[in-house]
């Protein structure tokens, strides 16, 4: 079974037509709410595509947002949220027509899930084996937790975004890290001062030394890549025709990618279940209201 912890955020949307310059002002095309944040994008990605029980723990706030969220949790069977009087996360996400994104992030709700309240949830945790992790709570509460359940002999799959006040200590309970381009190179100048794309073995030398298992490397349109200390593997992602907004691709991936792995799919088998739900993704709009059935999912695998 799989467990969550991480962040619920309402997405506050904007589409434009650029991204807006310093400075500039422009009016948005359209303003839109979805659900969102990056822990709850990855928990109901694994409710919509396992049969079984995902546990989320993630604080809301006491607002219209936060009812809005735990109703939508509520649909898919999703328990774990508690509320809190902060007011709920946000994102701010700027989308272009092209269906770029840039987002802000306001913590609200989310600081709230500190290793103190995490200590109070153990024994409902340790009943799941694969764990979701992100970095849109306290990290140190990230941190705690991928101490203590990999003690209790636990998978850990870590999505570092965002990639800002990451300790490296971490990586040694980690067995999955799964970093886009940007964050790869911004962890490794941050860490070791080297540039991937100049010094990629020295910088693999890093990470696994720091007891990391397995990187798997998300490149938008190009292929995935698998590192660890005996392989590297290149896994072609899939070519849509249009892509709508690709501002929760990396969380569907990381959800399915849970999924397959729970279900016993080898590594190379796990990418590409888990490529599949994110390109279907990107075809839509919004986060959550992005995320692939398990049909449309296995429909799409079986016509490649």
């Amino acid at each position: 079974m799989i467990g969550v912890i991480g962040s619920s955020n309402m997405d506050i949307v904007l589409t434009v037509e650029k991204f807006t310059n310093p400075g500039e002002t422009q009016k948005a095309i359209s303003l839109e709410y979805f659900p969102g944040g990056k822990g709850a994008n990855q928990a109901v990605t694994a409710a919509k595509l396992s049969n079984n029980d995902v546990y989320f723990f993630t604080s809301l706030g006491n607002d219209d947002f936060g009812k809005s969220l735990a109703m939508n949790f509520d649909k898919f069977g999703i328990k774990g949220y508690v509320y809190t009087d902060l007011p709920t996360g946000r994102a701010y996400i700027e989308v272009t027509k092209s269906g770029c994104n840039r987002i802000i992030i306001f913590e609200g709700a989310n600081s709230f899930i500190t290793p103190e309240i995490i200590e109070n949830k153990l024994d409902i945790l340790k009943e799941y084996k694969y764990f979701l992790l992100q970095n849109e709570i306290p990290f140190e509460t990230s941190f705690h937790i991928a101490k203590t359940l990999k003690s209790k002999k636990k998978i850990i799959i870590f999505d570092p975004a965002p990639a800002q006040n990451i300790k490296k200590e971490i990586f040694e309970y980690v067995d999955y890290f799964t970093p886009n381009e940007e964050e790869f190179k911004y962890l490794s100048e941050t860490f070791f001062n080297l540039n991937p794309e100049k010094q990629l073995k020295e910088t693999l030398r890093n990470f696994f030394g720091l007891g990391v298992k397995n990187i798997i490397l998300k490149r938008g349109e190009k292929e995935i890549i698998l590192y660890n200390r005996n392989s590297i593997l290149k896994i072609p992602v899939f070519k849509m025709h249009k892509v709508v907004d690709t501002t929760a691709a990396g969380d569907v991936f990381n959800g399915a990618l849970a999924v397959a792995l729970e279900e016993g799919k080898n590594i190379k088998e796990a990418i590409k279940f888990a490529a599949a739900a994110a390109g279907i993704s990107v075809t839509r709009k919004g986060a959550q209201s992005s995320i692939p059935t398990r049909n449309e999912v296995d429909n799409f695998l079986s016509s490649k």
